[in-house]
């Protein structure tokens, strides 16, 4: 049995969870997640369960360490976790979603002592060969409260039995396991070329639970490299400046 633990999402677009735990109550997290933590917190640092279960983790995107955080103290205690960029954070009841959870790779932020993470590979190799995004997906267990992180705003998708949506695999933040996860090849050589999109959607098959995000880490991270870039080849050609003059002095 997972503990049963409290919480409060702060924040709008780059927000934080602060989980509060009764006396010997704890919460597991990516390490380097923690802000905060108030007194009688007790930090403790492992592969969280040997081995084998840290070399699990690293495949699926995370640290090979976990951190549990324990109250030791009396009374209520909180410790808050913040997400690595701009983004929201998805509370997830594992009891509520049949105890079992997919979720993309690197989304785990933190959750309740007794819910495990765990490699879980797609059904067809080929969704990880042309996914973009890899294949290895994060599977969550347990019966307890566990939290993700995504980029940009959320959408959340009760697909019908049959009901099917084609989505950028970046897009994918979490659905159950009742989904029917595929990759679709994007028909006509223009869409590949200049789509934008790559060579692949995910297809998406109901029923089930869907969570998407607007902002995926990945395609931001592209911009900011693509900019940074032009930036240097701008300077390196003198600029505006160069065009203008390059003279800055009056």
């Amino acid at each position: 049995m997972a503990d049963e633990i409290d919480y409060n999402i702060i924040g709008n677009d780059m927000q934080l969870v602060e989980i509060e735990l009764d006396p010997g109550e704890s919460v597991r997290a990516e390490a380097g997640a923690m802000m905060y933590m108030g007194p009688g917190i007790k930090m403790e640092t492992s592969t969280g369960g040997g081995l084998f279960k840290g070399l699990k983790r690293a495949l699926s995107g995370e640290s090979f360490f976990i951190t549990s955080y324990v109250h030791e103290g009396s009374g209520k205690g909180y410790v808050a976790f913040g997400a690595p960029y701009p983004g929201k954070i998805i509370p997830l009841d594992l009891k509520a979603l049949g105890g079992r959870f997919l979720c993309q790779k690197d989304s785990f932020l933190c959750a309740a002592k007794g819910v495990d993470i765990e490699v879980a590979l797609t059904k067809k190799i080929g969704a990880g060969l042309f996914g973009g995004e890899g294949f290895i997906l994060q599977r969550l267990t347990g019966d307890g409260l566990a939290f993700v992180h995504a980029g940009g705003t959320i959408i959340k998708k009760e697909l019908k039995a049959g009901e099917i949506i084609r989505v950028d695999t970046g897009c994918i933040v979490a659905f159950d396991e009742h989904v029917d996860y595929n990759i679709q090849l994007v028909g006509g050589f223009k869409n590949a070329l200049f789509g934008g999109e790559g060579l692949v959607l995910a297809t998406l098959k109901g029923p089930g639970t869907v969570y998407l995000q607007s902002l995926p880490f990945s395609r931001l991270a592209d911009r900011i490299v693509a900019a940074a870039n032009f930036q240097r080849r701008d300077e390196s050609r003198g600029g505006l400046g160069g065009l203008i003059g390059g003279d800055n002095s009056f």
